[in-house]
């Protein structure tokens, strides 16, 4: 029988004191983009419909109603891919696994009978993985880039209800890479609640102003309830409906 030198020092890929060092940050960051990607070919997943939106709108909160909608948006958007003809599992509802609308969303997605992702990170107060998400594509992230880059790489469209400097940020980050061309493909931006983007976002201002041109308006559209979305959705994706074969998508550049 042979046994283990309880002296011997581990392999490095098994030692957990060095896999915390600040030396090995770069395994840690590789891990999250490869431990995903290994999840999604083996669950055969090629492209996402992503909600953001805020944690903190409760289903019994005063913005109830944007719950509910999140919730309904993601069942007819799961409906309507589980009955599209593919080898693959098309327009998976993609979230950031927390509470709030992300839970709405994942919550629909569950009770449609279908899969749905929840990427989400370790924060210290209201960033809980919601218990809606598919088991094996429930994932944890340390770094906010990872997770972004996880979000981008598979949305075919992104529908954003109210939310604060988390969902400002995922929003705007999404609107950057698709104005400079950075994703190869164009993905369809759905502000969900008319009234509140508006009041948050002046975007006729940042026209006034000469920091955006006003064909970057063009970029997004509005929706106030979840069948005008849903219209708004299929349309943007239309074209990509039609393929035989999806893949990962890729960035403009030669190397992906």
């Amino acid at each position: 029988m042979n046994s283990i030198d309880p002296g011997r020092k581990p392999l490095a890929y098994k030692n957990e004191r060095f896999l915390d060092s600040d030396d090995a940050r770069p395994l840690r960051i590789l891990a999250e983009y490869l431990e995903p990607m290994h999840a999604f070919n083996r669950a055969r997943i090629c492209d996402t419909i992503v909600f953001f939106g805020s944690a903190r709108l409760a289903a019994d909160g005063p913005l109830g109603i944007y719950y509910d909608a999140a919730r309904e948006l993601a069942r007819q958007v799961t409906t309507w891919s589980k009955n599209l003809p593919s080898h693959a599992h098309r327009y998976v509802v993609c979230t950031g696994g927390g509470g709030g609308i992300m839970e709405a969303a994942n919550r629909g997605a569950s009770e449609a009978g279908g899969r749905t992702i929840g990427l989400n990170i370790g924060l210290p107060h209201e960033q809980r993985p919601n218990p809606y998400i598919t088991r094996e594509l429930t994932f944890e992230f340390h770094y906010f880039f990872m997770r972004k880059l996880w979000f981008a790489h598979l949305a075919r469209a992104l529908v954003v209800f109210p939310g604060g400097f988390g969902t400002l940020d995922e929003l705007t980050e999404i609107l950057t890479l698709t104005q400079t061309r950075k994703i190869d493909r164009q993905i369809p931006i759905v502000l969900y609640g008319s009234s509140y983007w508006n009041e948050v976002i002046n975007f006729d201002a940042l026209v006034r102003h000469g920091m955006i041109d006003r064909d970057d308006l063009a970029l997004f559209r509005f929706a106030d309830d979840p069948a005008t979305a849903l219209a708004l959705l299929q349309t943007g994706i239309a074209a990509e409906v039609e393929e035989a074969t999806p893949a990962i998508a890729h960035s403009r550049t030669s190397h992906g």
